[in-house]
């Protein structure tokens, strides 16, 4: 059985062997300051450089750090999935390995979730150490997060520095590029006290960004993804059968008029335009045929899970 620790801090990281041992030294040196039992869990996202031996040599130093190694990149958010699963402490933290997110805020976000009962403490740095071609972009990015989640609270969803509590962690699932999202998906997971800290941005030490600009294109349609599954993923039926209802009855309508004015013209012996040669009733067709999809898209959704049982298998190469 594992053991229950006060604090588990999960860190997935790619290409960070320079600024791994600082990160490891202020994180236990903030631990043992406040007497928290702990464990380090680093994710190694198939890093190329030499990340993997500087965590092995890590783990010698400290008993408290754990390592997942994942054969190939996956990207961020299996590494959260991945660290969540093996996580076990009461209350959970994320954390960037860029040494961009201070230790020293770990105290202050514990006592909120563990003394003020929050689920959810994200960071906000409101101050930030990052080029204008970064910085619009993601206040425009958390401006619409803010109004299609409706969590009007949060100004930074993608802050790395998070803490959770145990059961928020358990009861998610981050998978594709949904990281970004993980207040979303806590909250439509059932978990709603959610809220904010303004924690200390620090500038880059080592190595450059991971991300770049195509991140604000696929952040915005990862979050229609989401707003979608969470709202008609159970329910596909909802969405497409009614919109292919109401899409056909309006064709089958037009068409049924522009019949019926056909045959009121022949009765009264008044010359009217072909049926096939009335623009309207191409329109009126081309509406049942579309809404005749839409539907049959709603009931093959009913029939097939939104959840893959194969959508989080990574192929891990190395666990210590």
């Amino acid at each position: 059985m594992n053991e229950t620790l006060d604090i588990s801090i999960v860190i997935p990281l790619f290409n960070e062997e320079e600024s791994l041992p600082e990160l490891a030294e202020w994180i236990a040196n903030v631990m043992q300051v406040n007497n928290y039992s702990y464990e380090i869990l680093f994710i190694d996202d198939g890093s190329k450089d030499n990340s993997w031996q500087v965590i092995e040599q890590l783990k010698v130093l400290n008993p408290n750090i754990r390592a997942i190694k994942f054969r190939r990149n996956y990207g961020k958010s299996a590494g959260l999935n991945v660290g969540f699963a093996a996580a076990n402490g009461n209350v959970v933290f994320t954390m960037d390995a860029d040494l961009q997110d201070s230790p020293d805020e770990l105290p202050e976000l514990y006592k909120m979730i563990v003394e003020e009962g929050w689920d959810l403490v994200s960071g906000w740095k409101k101050k930030r150490y990052d080029p204008i071609t970064k910085t619009i972009p993601t206040k425009l990015f958390n401006a619409a997060t803010r109004k299609m989640s409706g969590i009007k609270n949060l100004h930074d969803f993608n802050c790395g520095l998070k803490a959770y509590k145990k059961d928020v962690i358990k009861n998610i699932e981050v998978y594709g590029e949904m990281h970004r999202y993980i207040p979303v998906i806590a909250k439509w997971a059932g978990f709603e006290k959610i809220t904010e800290k303004v924690v200390h941005h620090q500038e880059r030490k080592y190595g450059v960004t991971k991300f770049g600009l195509e991140r604000f294109i696929n952040g915005f349609l990862d979050l229609l993804s989401i707003t979608f599954i969470a709202r008609f993923g159970k329910r596909p039926m909802h969405l497409f059968g009614s919109l292919g209802t109401l899409m056909f009855v309006i064709g089958f309508l037009s068409a049924l008029y522009i019949g019926i004015s056909k045959l009121y013209y022949l009765s009264k012996g008044v010359k009217a335009i072909l049926v096939t040669d009335n623009p309207y009733f191409y329109i009126s067709l081309t509406a049942m045929i579309i809404g005749s999809l839409l539907f049959i898209a709603g009931f093959l959704g009913e029939l097939v899970s939104r959840s893959s049982p194969h959508r989080n298998n990574y192929q891990i190469e190395k666990e210590i």
